[in-house]
């Protein structure tokens, strides 16, 4: 699978690049003002890379299948942090929400290495318990209860997009492996109420219900996010306003190097960019599929679906959150948004997905 773990490596690193050079497009001007220095967030961006791609050689410098040994492990540890960072005095908190530890200049957010963790445990009970899949108390249980505690715990930070974007990588994970369809639509429809709750009783979930479904109502209120997103696309038109003469930057559009980093790339780059962007994703997720297929080992097998679900997954929802075809989440675009814990296990992602392609060829 050479030629597979040469094309994971190279979308990695032209998504990267990308990254690197829109974050600081994108919040030059901002950072200039607001922190004194205009390449504050590439310096921080361009530590967490240097970070990330030392645990990304890490994670492909052993043998991947002696991680089901630690699986339980790192699930119970990814608990303990949820647990720590909510409360006051450890976990920090920033407009409004307690997602992050803060050490010295890095943040770090716990709910990242939570879905890493549940992956990697979802993947070793898959592996170990292929025969009871299809069982509601002993292959569907003891993946729901674990996978329910997380989600209690990130919906607390209040966290609500990672925890709903958790749970569907590990609803494909079952569905991949045979789990009862019945036993599926069953968990998805107990959540739909929650959901609804957790929604219509937060006053700022439902106003960003209400500005997706029509933003130019309140274009300067609850809308405006979203219609300076779609200001920003609509004005790159097919070539771009060329990089960095974006307009919406300048104090337009919140989130402008984070969550709607793909709007500036729209309006910058163009239709072009936009869809280079779109292309890349397509073909990490194809070939990340690719492993998944030829691989043997079932636990490598489960682990890169989960992987490359996860990734794949977070890409779409941050798309369709820039071009208004779903409600605001708050996910990065992966490898390109500004975004230290993110950006990090997303790489470690990438050398866990490539150790198992490696795998295959010893």
């Amino acid at each position: 699978m050479k030629d597979v773990r040469i094309s994971i490596v190279v979308i990695s690193i032209i998504l990267i690049c990308l990254g690197v050079v829109m974050i600081f497009s994108s919040s030059s001007v901002y950072a200039l003002k607001e922190l004194k220095s205009s390449t504050y967030f590439l310096h921080r961006h361009l530590i967490f890379l240097v970070i990330g791609f030392a645990l990304m050689f890490f994670m492909m410098s052993f043998n991947y299948q002696e991680l089901q040994n630690y699986a339980k492990p790192l699930l119970f540890i990814s608990i303990i942090l949820l647990v720590l960072v909510l409360i006051p005095g450890i976990g920090k908190q920033a407009s409004g929400a307690r997602r992050w530890f803060r050490l010295g200049m890095i943040s770090f957010q716990p709910s990242e290495f939570a879905k890493l963790a549940m992956i990697i445990y979802v993947a070793d009970f898959l592996a170990r318990k292929q025969n009871n899949i299809r069982s509601f108390m002993k292959g569907f249980l003891p993946i729901i209860m674990p996978m329910g505690a997380l989600c209690l715990l990130i919906v607390k930070e209040p966290d609500l997009g990672t925890t709903v974007s958790l749970a569907a990588v590990v609803l494909i994970m079952m569905f991949v492996a045979g789990t009862r369809m019945s036993h599926l639509l069953m968990i998805v429809l107990m959540a739909l109420p929650v959901i609804y709750y957790l929604i219509v009783r937060v006053p700022y979930r439902l106003a960003r219900i209400m500005a997706f479904l029509d933003p130019w109502q309140d274009a300067k209120g609850i809308g405006f996010q979203l219609s300076q997103s779609q200001i920003a696309l609509g004005s790159g038109s097919f070539l771009g306003v060329g990089l960095g003469h974006s307009t919406q930057k300048l104090f337009y559009l919140p989130a402008a190097h984070t969550d709607f980093i793909f709007s500036i790339i729209g309006e910058e780059l163009g239709l072009i960019g936009t869809l280079t962007v779109i292309i890349l994703f397509v073909l990490f997720i194809w070939q990340g599929a690719r492993i998944a297929k030829r691989t043997t080992d079932s636990f490598g097998y489960f682990l890169s679906v989960g992987l490359v679900s996860m990734i794949g997954l977070q890409a779409v929802v941050n798309i369709g959150v820039s071009i208004g075809a779903l409600p605001t989440k708050g996910l990065p675009l992966p490898f390109i948004s500004y975004g230290g814990s993110a950006l990090v296990f997303n790489m470690m992602a990438v050398g866990l997905l490539l150790n198992v392609a490696r795998a295959k060829e010893l």
